[in-house]
C-alpha cells in the first residue's frame, strides 16, 4: 500500500509531467531590450527551477546588434539580480548553455534565411523537433512585418506535430481601426490559435485567482450580482511618472496604456458569467460577452487629467510637460477614469468605476467590491458602513473582507474590521513576475490568459469613441498635482452618484 507521502509525490510528478511543454525553441525578437533581461529570461529560469521546461529546449535571442559574446552573460546577470537566483545554483550553468543569440536586421530577408538555418541546426543538435515559440518583444510597428517575414521564409507553420506560436506584446493597436488592421495583417499568415497577445496583468496571481475566488467558493458567487453589490471600483494607480518614456507616452496616454487592456481584462474576470469549463475557448466566450454588454460611455461619464508639479513621498517632482522628450504644451492624458454600465441581468444597475493614472498618491492596483447596505438597520446608530471586498493585485497582493463588528464593552457600538489574506505571508516571498505562467501556457498552447482578436476589437470599440470625443474638447491641463489622487472631475464622477473612490 502506498504511503501518503508517496501518493503526494506521485501526484506532484504527474502534475509536473502534465504541465511540461513539448521540446521547443523560444525565439525572442528584440532580445537586446530591457524586457528580455529583466522579465523573460528570469521567468524561463524560474520554470526550469520548477522542472516545468522540457529537457530539449533552447532560447535564441534575435536583435540587430552583434551581441553573440555578451548576450548570455548579460542574461545570466539579469537572472541573478532580477530573479532572486544564487549565482552558484547548479541548474543555472546548464540552463545558460541553452541560451543563444542571432543578429539580424528585422527587414533583412537574408537574415531570416540565416535564422531559419540556425534554428534548423539547433533542432538537429537538441531534438526540439521544429517547434517554435516566437516572442515579439519589439515596438508595435514591427509586429506585422516580422510576422509576415517569418511566414515568407517558411517558419510560421510546423511540419507534422510541430507547432509554431507567436507571443505579441502590447499595445495591440492604438484605436479600433489600427487594431483591426493589425489583426488582418497577422491573420493573413497565422491562424488565431497561433497568436498569443500577452497582457502581463493576466500573469499576476490575484488576477488569475479571481475566477478561483468566485467559482470555487460557494460563499461568494451567490452574492456576486446586483441584488447584493452596490458598485465596483477598479484602480490602476502608479506613483511614478513616465520614467524617460516620453515619446511612447506622448503617443499612448493613460487610456491606451492601461484602461483599454489591463483594466478591461481584470473587469472581464470580475464580471463574467461562469464558463462551462476553465478551458480557453469557454473562458474567452464569457469575457467577450462582458465587453460586448458594456453600454457606450457618455462623455459626461468620463474624466481625464494630466499631472503638474507636486510632491511624491515627500520629494518634489516635475509635471508631465517638464518630462524629458515631452511636448511642453502636450495635451496627453496621464489620468483617465470612467463609469461603465454592463447591460445584462447580473449587473443591471451596478456601476463599474475604473481609473488609471501616473504620479498619483501611491502605487496600487486593486478591485474594490462595495456591497449594499442591509435592508433594515435595527441597531439605531445611523447609517452602517458597507461591507467591502478588496482584491489587491499590487503591491502586497492579497484579499481583504471588511465587515461590521461589535466593539467590546457594555454598549452596542459597531466598528469596521477586516479579515485579510496576503500572498507573501501565506506562501512566502516570490520573485515571479507573472511571465512564468504566461510563457508556460503559450508553450502548452493554452490561450486562457491571453487576449484574442475579437476581444481586442471589442474593447477598442468601447474606448475609441472616448478618445475621439476627448480630441475635440478644450483641455485645461495640467489639472492635478503629482502626489494627489487625480483631478477633481474624477471625484465628481462618483460624487454625483453619492459615492467616493476607495483605496484599501
Amino acid at each position: 500500500m502506498a504511503t501518503q507521502e508517496n501518493s503526494v509525490s506521485q501526484a506532484e510528478a504527474s502534475q509536473t509531467k502534465q504541465n511540461t511543454p513539448d521540446p521547443c525553441i523560444v525565439v525572442i525578437f528584440g532580445a537586446s531590450g530591457d524586457l528580455t533581461k529583466r522579465k523573460l529570461l528570469p521567468a524561463l529560469y524560474h520554470l526550469e527551477q520548477q522542472n516545468l521546461l522540457p529537457e530539449k529546449f533552447a532560447v535564441v535571442g534575435v536583435a540587430r546588434r552583434d551581441l553573440s559574446k555578451t548576450f548570455a552573460p548579460d542574461m545570466k546577470d539579469g537572472i541573478v539580480k532580477g530573479g532572486g537566483v544564487d549565482q552558484g545554483e547548479a541548474k543555472l550553468g546548464k540552463f545558460m548553455e541553452r541560451v543563444h543569440y542571432f543578429a539580424t536586421e528585422f527587414d533583412n530577408d537574408e537574415g531570416y534565411e540565416g535564422l531559419k538555418k540556425y534554428l534548423a541546426d539547433l533542432d538537429g543538435k537538441l531534438g526540439t523537433g521544429g517547434r517554435r515559440l516566437f516572442y515579439l518583444a519589439v515596438a508595435p510597428e514591427f509586429f506585422a512585418d516580422i510576422t509576415q517575414r517569418i511566414a515568407k521564409h517558411g517558419m510560421a507553420k510546423g511540419e507534422g506535430d510541430a507547432w509554431v506560436r507567436f507571443i505579441i506584446e502590447k499595445p495591440f493597436g492604438t484605436d479600433l481601426a489600427s487594431a483591426k488592421k493589425l489583426n488582418d495583417d497577422i491573420h493573413a499568415v497565422l491562424e488565431e490559435d497561433q497568436i498569443f497577445r500577452i497582457d502581463h496583468y493576466l500573469g499576476k496571481e490575484v488576477v488569475q485567482n479571481i475566477p478561483i475566488f468566485r467559482f470555487a467558493n460557494s460563499i461568494f458567487e451567490p452574492l456576486w450580482n446586483s441584488n447584493y453589490i452596490d458598485h465596483i471600483q477598479i484602480t490602476g494607480a502608479e506613483s511614478i511618472g513616465i520614467e524617460g518614456r516620453g515619446p511612447f507616452y506622448e503617443g499612448a496616454g493613460a487610456l491606451r496604456d492601461v484602461l483599454q487592456n489591463h483594466v478591461m481584462e481584470v473587469l472581464s474576470f470580475v464580471a463574467m458569467e461562469p464558463p462551462t469549463s476553465f478551458e480557453s475557448a469557454a473562458v474567452r466566450i464569457e469575457k467577450l460577452k462582458v465587453w460586448k454588454a458594456i453600454r457606450p460611455v457618455p462623455i459626461e461619464d468620463t474624466a481625464r487629467g494630466q499631472y503638474g508639479p507636486g510632491k511624491v513621498d515627500g520629494q518634489d517632482v516635475i509635471g508631465y510637460r517638464q518630462e524629458d522628450r515631452v511636448n511642453p504644451e502636450s495635451q496627453q492624458v496621464t489620468y483617465a477614469a470612467m463609469k461603465l454600465s454592463i447591460d445584462n441581468l447580473r449587473w443591471a444597475g451596478v456601476p463599474f468605476y475604473i481609473r488609471a493614472g501616473k504620479r498619483l498618491a501611491s502605487r496600487v492596483t486593486e478591485v474594490v467590491v462595495v456591497f449594499k447596505q442591509p435592508l433594515r438597520n435595527i441597531f439605531g446608530q445611523g447609517e452602517l458602513e458597507p461591507n467591502v471586498l478588496t482584491l489587491r493585485i499590487q503591491p502586497d497582493d492579497g484579499i481583504s473582507v471588511q465587515f461590521g463588528n461589535k466593539v467590546p464593552g457594555p454598549t452596542t457600538t459597531i466598528d469596521q474590521v477586516a479579515m485579510t489574506f496576503n500572498y507573501a505571508q501565506k506562501f512566502g516571498k516570490s520573485y515571479a513576475s507573472g511571465y512564468e505562467r504566461l510563457l508556460l501556457d503559450a508553450m502548452l498552447g493554452d490561450g486562457t490568459l491571453f487576449a484574442e482578436g475579437a476581444g481586442v476589437e471589442a474593447t477598442w470599440t468601447l474606448m475609441t469613441p472616448i478618445l475621439e470625443a476627448w480630441e475635440g474638447q478644450i483641455k485645461d491641463f495640467p489639472n492635478y498635482a503629482a502626489g494627489s489622487w487625480g483631478p477633481k472631475e474624477a471625484d465628481e464622477l462618483l460624487q454625483r452618484d453619492g459615492r467616493e473612490w476607495r483605496v484599501s
